[in-house]
């Protein structure tokens, strides 16, 4: 619900104090958060993205990593009930959705769910939602290439009848020794980031039309094979199956969010965040249930167990033909492609505003006056995620990425309940309707989803915000812009 309200002066101090615990919660005021908006080392971002372009951005970070690759991890667990399974992430990132379009539009910086935490829980709580972040979209970057790789192959088969060989297309591990095409693709994706905001989002948008393109034929001819009798055996594991489905398919919500990271660099932030958000999730949702009815329609769920290409299997399968199987195929490995660069565009503004804080050095907050982008924070991250992509499983990286989103979504439904406590006169272009019920609901679904994970994944969760929480103590609690000024303050005191 739309709601115009008048801005409140500030009411928060501009230099905190340092001392004892306040140095872990101080906050930053919300009005300094809007006023440094595109402010970086050298140069600004620049503000030219309109509100169909945020919106393409969303689905393009969102669209394809659950239906393209995967969904042939999620169905073995959930059988015909994996539509179930879409539903309950979903929800998941509904509620939470509704959280942040109420933030990006109260506080539309580079920084999401990092910036939010930042003005209102305190430093070390922002600081975890950004290692979080960097968790979930450099992570989410890498496990995407790994799956482009696997459509790649496909298209090559079925267009000139050669596949790159397993040693150079698969991790170490999986009888590879690199994943050369998911380097590549991050690499690529770099190289369009480089270019420019505006530029990267004219190609996103292309990309996106032909992921949905692709989507829709898959509908029509996989509905030609639709066998009812693939449906009886509907949960053969169970309620539980359906629930671990459901948190490794939220992988394929993430994304939706990535609008907020374009704050920035958005025309009209404070209206079409919102509105970005939300129509994004409403497009991704309806699709991924179609597409995962019609695919367990027309394949014997057993049959995805170790697909990762599986959509242009049934197609193939169906059809007779190997055309359209490598049809599909050509479409998946441009709508990934728009995947790896909207959320490889994401990490890097998350680090952007990090950098401008003080938390992170220094190089990711540098901007070039040419392009108006971070250059060098762009390449290192790409690096980095493209390293991952080449060396590590598809499925390791699924889960790892979940659990990071989770536990940043949930800290979102909180900051919006908190700000609220704090701040109710704000200027709010969107209100979360009744009250506090949604976001609580969304913090409980949050925590939910990250229970049904297994272990090893909360180990490996457990490893990166130990990591983390390293970094910060040695480093960013002592940079922090916050801590800087305060010390200068007392100095001249």
């Amino acid at each position: 619900m739309l709601d115009q309200g008048t801005a409140s002066p500030a009411t928060e101090p501009t230099v905190p104090k340092t001392s004892g615990l306040s140095a872990l919660t101080r906050r930053k005021p919300v009005e300094r958060l809007v006023a440094e908006g595109g402010q970086g080392e050298g140069g600004s971002l620049r503000r030219s993205l309109s509100m169909w372009q945020l919106t393409m951005i969303s689905i393009g970070a969102t669209l394809g990593t659950g239906i393209f690759v995967v969904l042939g991890d999620a169905v073995p667990k959930a059988g015909p009930a994996v539509t179930i399974a879409f539903v309950i992430a979903g929800l998941t990132a509904l509620f939470s959705a509704l959280s942040y379009a109420e933030l990006a539009g109260s506080i539309p910086v580079a920084g999401s769910s990092y910036s939010y935490a930042y003005a209102t829980m305190g430093e070390l709580v922002a600081w975890v939602c950004g290692w979080c972040l960097v968790l979930e979209y450099g992570v989410s970057v890498a496990a995407v290439a790994v799956g482009w790789g696997e459509y790649l192959n496909e298209l090559l088969d079925g267009t000139i009848g050669v596949t790159i060989p397993d040693v150079l297309s698969s991790a170490p591990g999986e009888g590879g020794i690199i994943n050369l095409p998911g380097l590549i693709v991050v690499l690529l994706a770099m190289v369009f980031l480089l270019g420019g905001a505006r530029e990267s989002a004219l190609v996103n948008t292309v990309m996106v039309f032909v992921k949905i393109a692709a989507l829709v034929l898959f509908c029509a001819i996989g509905f030609m094979g639709f066998k009812s009798g693939n449906y009886a055996d509907f949960m053969p594991l169970g309620m539980a199956g359906v629930s671990a489905a459901g948190a490794s398919l939220f992988f394929s919500y993430i994304g939706f969010d990535a609008a907020s990271t374009a704050g920035e660099e958005a025309k009209d932030p404070k209206r079409d965040l919102p509105r970005a958000i939300m129509l994004s999730l409403l497009i991704v949702t309806v699709l991924y249930v179609l597409v995962a009815a019609v695919a367990v329609g027309a394949w014997n769920w057993k049959a995805f167990e170790g697909s990762e290409a599986s959509l242009a299997a049934i197609m193939t399968d169906v059809s007779g033909q190997a055309f359209w199987g490598t049809l599909l195929a050509a479409g998946a490995v441009i709508s990934i492609a728009s995947v790896v660069l909207t959320v490889l565009y994401g990490q890097t503004r998350v680090l952007f505003a990090m950098s401008r804080d003080g938390l992170v050095p220094k190089v990711f907050g540098k901007v070039s006056g040419k392009t108006g982008t971070p250059r060098v924070n762009t390449i290192i991250v790409s690096l980095f995620c493209g390293a991952l992509a080449s060396v590590i499983p598809l499925g390791k990286l699924v889960d790892a990425t979940s659990i990071g989103t989770l536990f940043a979504f949930a800290l979102v439904n909180i900051a919006v309940i908190v700000l609220r406590r704090n701040r109710p006169d704000m200027d709010r272009t969107f209100r979360v309707p009744l009250g506090w019920t949604f976001p609580i609901l969304g913090f409980l679904f949050c925590v939910y989803n990250m229970f049904s994970l297994d272990s090893v994944t909360w180990v490996v969760f457990g490893c990166w915000m130990a990591a983390g929480l390293v970094f910060y103590f040695l480093y960013g609690m002592r940079r922090s812009r916050l801590a800087t000024e305060a010390g200068a303050v007392h100095a001249e005191k």
